[in-house]
């Protein structure tokens, strides 16, 4: 059987957000972070919203390619193979989080997080598409998106898209108890949580159905063309939808999920012209390096963020510090400022997890999770 052809745009991109997604998780200080850096409060949608979406669309392009290995269709061997990678990613979601908290008490451990919505949206998006015909994809990503919108509405009360209001914190507390739950804004609520895990489903559909129409399409300029003409119509969709359901990372509404999967269409088809098409690929190196073993490098990075936030270390004073404050009062802000030395903090902790990654890379070691 021959191997499907790598799009190397599809691992730029990839690279790109694990690289953005690094940036932004490691301020030197929460205090001081740039605009376009800091997740929107509730509504909109800023910069740094849109990199967690954008991995799950491209988690979806991926399976494409990857499934087509089994002539997209379901049997044991890859059944088990699906089930495997869904609880492995899980369980490291749930061991970082029990890190981070510094504790493995199961009452007030928080269950899902980033990896664990991962795993479930690609453990479910991948039995959707090895078990149902291509033509029945589209269908069932407008049932997800409209059902949970449908959901929001008719049991949010008063205000179904408000931080205190809506039911996705209740769902979550009633299902997975409330000590699980963290507290966002003053308000027990997961960003991540199990609920607000269905329509992120569609952002995985949506980013399968991308790579069929790349692979499908037999002038790769052609597909170029009709990612961004499906882009841009899908952004001017999810903008007059966000008219009547706001465009929300923390719920990931329904059309958060149209907004971030159609801007992800337009940047893959502008890197797909540049790159495979073009064949501008110098400048490619540094994100296919993060982008050949996406989830270890992440992994890698929240385990040395975490460490750096422990106080380990010892003042003049007897007052013990965290690495991350010693570093950035030290070294990074001194030299550059409270905002900039910020930034330098968290591009420091970008080269280092990309350190690791060279190093995987010049070996040709790559690990997938």
């Amino acid at each position: 059987m021959n191997k499907p052809k790598r799009l190397l745009a599809l691992d730029v991109f990839r690279g790109l957000t694990i690289c953005l997604m690094i940036i932004v998780n490691n301020p030197g200080s929460w205090e001081f972070v740039y605009a376009p850096l800091r997740h929107s409060k509730w509504h909109g949608c800023t910069p740094t919203d849109l990199v967690f979406p954008f991995f799950m669309f491209i988690v979806g392009s991926a399976m494409w390619y990857s499934f087509k290995k089994f002539n997209h269709s379901l049997s044991k061997g890859i059944a088990i193979k699906i089930l495997r990678r869904t609880v492995v990613i899980f369980i490291i979601g749930l061991a970082l989080n029990a890190y981070a908290a510094y504790s493995i008490e199961w009452s007030s451990l928080r269950i899902m997080g980033v990896l664990q919505r991962i795993a479930l949206a690609y453990g479910i998006a991948s039995f959707i598409v090895l078990v149902m015909p291509s033509r029945y994809v589209t269908i069932l990503i407008g049932v997800i998106l409209i059902g949970y919108w449908a959901i929001l509405v008719f049991f949010g009360g008063d205000m179904p898209f408000s931080l205190e209001g809506n039911f996705v914190s209740r769902f979550d507390i009633f299902l997975l108890g409330e000590g699980h739950i963290p507290v966002f804004s003053g308000v027990k609520f997961d960003q991540t949580g199990l609920l607000s895990t269905l329509p992120s489903i569609g952002n995985v559909l949506l980013g399968y159905l991308a790579g069929r129409l790349i692979d499908q399409t037999e002038s790769k300029a052609n597909a170029v063309k009709r990612l961004i003409i499906f882009g841009i119509a899908g952004v001017i969709v999810a903008r007059l939808w966000g008219l009547v359901l706001p465009i929300n990372k923390p719920l990931w509404t329904s059309s958060f999920v149209v907004y971030t999967s159609a801007l992800a269409m337009v940047l893959l088809g502008v890197m797909l012209w540049i790159i495979d098409i073009q064949g501008y690929k110098r400048w490619t190196l540094p994100f296919q390096v993060f982008g050949m073993n996406p989830l270890f490098i992440y992994v890698f990075s929240i385990v040395l963020a975490i460490t750096f936030r422990i106080e380990f270390i010892q003042t003049e004073s007897g007052e013990l510090i965290t690495m991350m404050h010693w570093l950035y009062s030290r070294c990074f802000q001194p030299l550059a400022g409270n905002r900039l030395g910020s930034l330098f903090y968290a591009l420091s902790m970008t080269l280092v997890s990309w350190f690791l990654g060279w190093i995987l890379f010049k070996r040709r070691i790559f690990i997938k999770i």
